[in-house]
């Protein structure tokens, strides 16, 4: 049965059908296979509603939302325009800013498509007339794009304490240090960079233009502040911090800076309603796949047949880390996680690992993936907003790969990274 199901898979992706119809189509041979016909099909249509019945999902549409508006308006170009006023003048400082840029608009949005078009489409015409390369310049954001899966709101999180029964205020806490620790080195390659290659530096900001920028950029500044502070001083949850960011985005984009009007809000109730409508199909077909193969016994088969089982924490640590990062080149991120989770729970559960430090790592994986060729989701949005071809946007990318990948060793080896503030919020 698991390999008719795996062969079908592949057989429809090769063709071209969306990752929704592999799925289902799998699925329902594992449920034909198993229970000798179609006399109980509602239970696999249960099966599919029950992925997204639990509250907690309705954070993902409220995220969705308010970084629809939030990127149509001008909280990025003002989050911008405040770290270049600081750190733009240091060598690779223009670079500095964009990583910096993209971490604080992540944190903002909790979208890295979002945090692809907000802070790359302004910066990087700067960073080409500063003399900078393509290649480095789409790597760069497109990477750091990618802390907004780490840095709270992260829709991936949200995902994986869905499907793991994990907390997510947990996780969102918990993926502040991994972000800003690859923000550091992010940061740290691309001084080296502006050295190696001589990039000339951006002029000296005035004090005055600086707290100007400042002040400018206060009123963005509260949505970490109101998503974070709200969870760890337990003033609301996750899913009632989603609601709060919608209606502080709707303030502060049509009344408090009135960038936006009321004419646009079809636009960006329909861009939200489309990419909602997928991420729930996703989650409601691999609700169903993953209850098929529980059922089966298929990860407990798989697990056991390779010895993962047997290699102790770090050896699942590592294991869950490569199988994440491999399907994330070639398979969408929530995809990968509505998938793989239960495959290692039997593992993660066996050997007593905390499944926040699990969360984070196959959350950092997913970032890895969405900007890893051959089919990282992050690159053909770059490729689509830039108009550039496909090797010019992969072309810069291995430094920042290689970067994630060593922070993922750190977090497998001082799983604290990641753990500390979240035992100070909770423990």
């Amino acid at each position: 049965m698991t390999t008719i199901m795996v062969v079908t898979m592949i057989a429809l992706l090769l063709l071209g059908f969306p990752m929704m119809i592999p799925l289902i189509t799998a699925a329902i041979i594992g449920f034909y296979m198993m229970f000798n016909g179609f006399g109980q099909m509602d239970t696999l249509i249960q099966q599919m509603m029950a992925g997204i019945r639990p509250a907690s999902l309705i954070a993902v549409p409220m995220f969705i939302l308010a970084a629809d508006i939030m990127t149509r308006g001008q909280s990025a170009n003002r989050l911008i325009d405040m770290v270049m006023a600081f750190i733009g003048h240091i060598k690779g400082g223009l670079a500095v800013s964009t990583a910096a840029s993209c971490t604080l608009f992540g944190a903002v949005s909790g979208s890295t498509q979002a945090t692809v078009v907000a802070v790359g489409s302004p910066l990087r015409p700067k960073m080409l007339k500063a003399g900078y390369s393509d290649s480095f310049t789409l790597a760069l954001i497109i990477n750091a794009s990618d802390i907004a899966f780490l840095i709270p709101p992260s829709i991936g999180m949200i995902i994986y304490g869905v499907i793991s029964g994990t907390s997510i205020g947990e996780l969102f806490i918990a993926g502040i240090g991994p972000g800003l620790l690859i923000l550091v080195l992010f940061s740290a390659y691309c001084i080296a960079y502006a050295i190696i290659k001589d990039v000339p530096t951006e002029p000296r900001s005035s004090w005055k233009a600086r707290a100007a920028a400042v002040k400018d950029a206060l009123w963005p500044l509260g949505f970490p502040v109101l998503i974070v502070g709200g969870i760890y001083g337990g003033v609301f949850s996750p899913t009632e911090a989603a609601a709060a960011c919608v209606l502080y985005a709707v303030l502060l984009e049509f009344v408090v800076f009135r960038s936006l009007k009321m004419g646009d809000i079809y636009a960006i109730a329909k861009s939200t309603g489309l990419i909602t409508a997928v991420v729930f199909i996703l989650v409601a077909v691999g609700n169903s796949f993953s209850w098929i193969i529980s059922f089966a016994q298929i990860p407990q088969t798989i697990l056991e047949a390779v010895g993962v089982n047997e290699a102790g924490p770090t050896g699942v640590l590592i294991a869950i880390c490569v199988s994440f990062f491999i399907a994330c080149m070639f398979v969408d991120p929530i995809v990968v996680i509505l998938v793989l989770t239960p495959i290692f729970a039997p593992a993660v559960a066996a050997t007593g690992l905390d499944p926040v430090l699990v969360g984070i790592l196959i959350t950092l994986q997913v970032a890895i993936g969405s900007a890893t060729p051959p089919f990282g989701c992050d690159i053909f949005t770059a490729i689509a907003i830039f108009k550039r071809p496909y090797w010019d946007v992969i072309k810069g990318t291995p430094p920042f790969i290689l970067i994630l990948i060593l922070v993922a060793a750190l977090l497998i080896m001082f799983p604290q990274i990641a753990l500390f503030l979240r035992d100070v919020a909770f423990r």
